[in-house]
């Protein structure tokens, strides 16, 4: 325990000198990658990468990770809202590190890795340094700045010119939106919520090395790393083997689902309003309110936050916030005439939004063609019904 803390003193000390400065770990000291699967929650779904420092000798076995928050910074769930919350490097041992992903059913994998002494000084150190007071905390980003992304940055800031990528396995380049479906079900809440949130600037092919955003991927790239020319991955082990979790949620849970009730709901109702001459107003009013607090949403992370990827989201095509004040017009028993405008430009909106789905401007979520099904079996009927009413009152 003594070595230990007088270690991790010198390591305070140098750090505050410069991090260039090495730290004095034994010759039986080893760095290793460790990389978690995936959870049942969604921030657990894409996995978690981590670095492990063992060294028998002076008693050491940590874990430094990115990407720690903590709830009681002040005004955390806004910050976060707005992609402005401050995320943190930690260090724990790894015992807690092993059991905590025990408990959550997750397995962990280790990959040793073939450095030097001098190496592995220099990465501590860089580590150490980064969990100074005021250091540690830095803004997140999901897609550039996570905690497999600060992997290779470790890496490539201590090892220099000797660490080398070999990108030749990875045989298809994918978007960044095909890369987060790897791990969702289409037919769940989670995936159709951020297929929602997040706009047309995720849909356009990720780099090899920005496919390091995800864990898995900066698992299978070390597999195909070099140091000094020599493969940097010594070993592999799995630490924690339990196979990852599938959710099997009930189909009447799911929002292929409830959206399908929503069509025959509204197809229903559409149908018996065109037979009888009349509209159902509160059908109306809830159409338009709800697809108007998604628009706000969406321009809301769109233009009122810092997360890149919710940029450029052409679901405000649809989902249109305008229509949030209109629902209120739409209550009472005559509307105006202008309302046909209105709804015809709304139909418009859905067209063009095909259009951008099939040019893979943007790709949204397969249970969309639902929704819009939806709307553009009532947005006609709206339109015909106005219609009436004005050549009524002619």
């Amino acid at each position: 325990m003594f070595k230990k803390i007088t270690f991790l003193f010198l390591l305070l000390i140098s750090a505050f000198c410069g991090y260039s400065q090495n730290a004095q770990l034994s010759p039986l000291s080893k760095i290793s990658l460790l990389t978690v699967g995936t959870g049942e929650e969604l921030a657990a779904k894409f996995g978690h990468s981590a670095i492990r420092l063992q060294d028998p000798t002076l008693g050491i076995d940590e874990v430094y990770g990115y990407g720690t928050y903590d709830f009681e910074d002040p005004n955390f769930y806004l910050n976060f809202t707005r992609g402005k919350l401050s995320y943190t490097i930690s260090r724990i041992p790894f015992k807690y590190f092993k059991y905590g992903y025990q408990q959550e059913k997750r397995w962990v994998r280790e990959q040793s890795l073939n450095l030097t002494l001098e190496q592995r000084n220099a990465i501590v150190t860089f580590l150490e340094h980064n969990l100074l007071p005021e250091n540690k905390k830095y803004k997140y980003d999901f897609l550039f700045d996570n905690c497999a992304t600060r992997i290779p940055m470790v890496f490539e800031k201590t090892l220099g010119s000797d660490f080398d990528f070999d990108y030749s396995y990875l045989k298809e380049h994918l978007t960044f939106r095909e890369l987060i479906r790897l791990k969702l079900n289409p037919n769940t809440w989670s995936n159709f919520g951020i297929d929602l949130a997040l706009g047309s600037v995720i849909d356009r092919k990720a780099s090899p090395y920005e496919h390091l955003f995800l864990p898995i991927y900066v698992y299978e790239q070390m597999k195909n790393t070099t140091i000094n020319g020599k493969p940097i991955v010594n070993k592999e082990t799995v630490l924690v083997d339990i196979p990852e979790q599938v959710s099997d949620s009930p189909f009447y849970l799911s929002p292929a689902f409830w959206l399908g009730l929503l069509v025959l709901l509204v197809g229903y109702i559409t149908f018996k309003d065109y037979n009888n001459r009349e509209r159902s107003k509160w059908l109306d009013f809830a159409l338009f309110f709800i697809t108007g607090i998604a628009g706000v949403l969406i321009a809301f992370l769109w233009f009122a936050t810092d997360h890149l990827a919710t940029k450029a989201n052409f679901n405000a095509l649809w989902a249109f916030a305008p229509n949030l004040v209109i629902a209120f017009i739409l209550v009472k028993k005559t509307i105006p005439k202008w309302m046909l405008t209105y709804t015809i430009f709304l139909t418009i909106l859905l067209g063009i939004t095909c259009v951008l789905w099939v040019l893979k401007i943007q790709v949204f979520s397969i249970l969309l063609i639902l929704v819009m099904l939806a709307l553009a079996m009532r947005y006609l009927y709206l339109i015909h019904h106005i219609r009436k009413e004005i050549s009524i009152k002619k």
